[in-house]
């Protein structure tokens, strides 16, 4: 299975019209959205070419493979205009890894859940790929809005690797699961 994992798009056309050639070029099998799609939030700026509108229609147009976690800025009229639901958690196996995909307001690096392998957030809009004791810990990082001179990116699962890529396609880094 081939998996692509985006976060926090804060209702961007731009990232949005990004993350479909992103999707056309790879052809997931699943696309996992880690929440704050729509909203930019009373913390973030208005993001580049901000249509909400839009990013939902692109975002639909794939709901066929989309699995989706409620971010924070996530609010029920944005689950009742998108044809694909929105969950807490996601917990899949992986090469034989649980991972816990969440949005990462309520479980991160910093209170992670028992009884899983891997933890895959968003939330803080810096990616990177650490070890915290037995688990470890990816952040997406943010489609829209980087922080902390992080790229604007996302990860790429494929085999038994996760990518964290920059919106070019550029490895940032990367673990193998083994």
């Amino acid at each position: 299975m081939k998996y692509l994992v985006f976060s926090d798009i804060h209702g961007s056309e731009y990232y949005a019209n990004i993350l479909k050639s992103i999707v056309e070029n790879e052809n997931p099998d699943k696309i996992i959205l880690l929440g704050d799609l729509y909203y930019h939030g009373p913390r973030n700026p208005l993001t580049k070419e901000y249509n909400p509108k839009e990013v939902c229609n692109i975002l639909n147009s794939f709901s066929d493979k989309i699995l989706c976690c409620k971010g924070n800025c996530d609010a029920e009229v944005d689950e009742m205009i998108s044809t694909f639901k929105f969950e807490e958690n996601i917990i899949l196996n992986v090469v034989g890894k649980k991972i816990m995909f969440t949005h990462g307001h309520k479980y991160n690096i910093d209170n992670i859940p028992k009884d899983i392998d891997i933890i895959i957030y968003g939330h803080f809009h810096t990616g990177f790929i650490k070890q915290k004791g037995e688990v470890l810990c990816i952040n997406a990082g943010s489609m829209s809005l980087p922080k902390e001179n992080t790229k604007n990116s996302y990860l790429l699962i494929e085999d038994n690797i996760i990518y964290l890529k920059d919106i070019n396609g550029n490895i940032l880094d990367k673990v193998e699961l083994i």
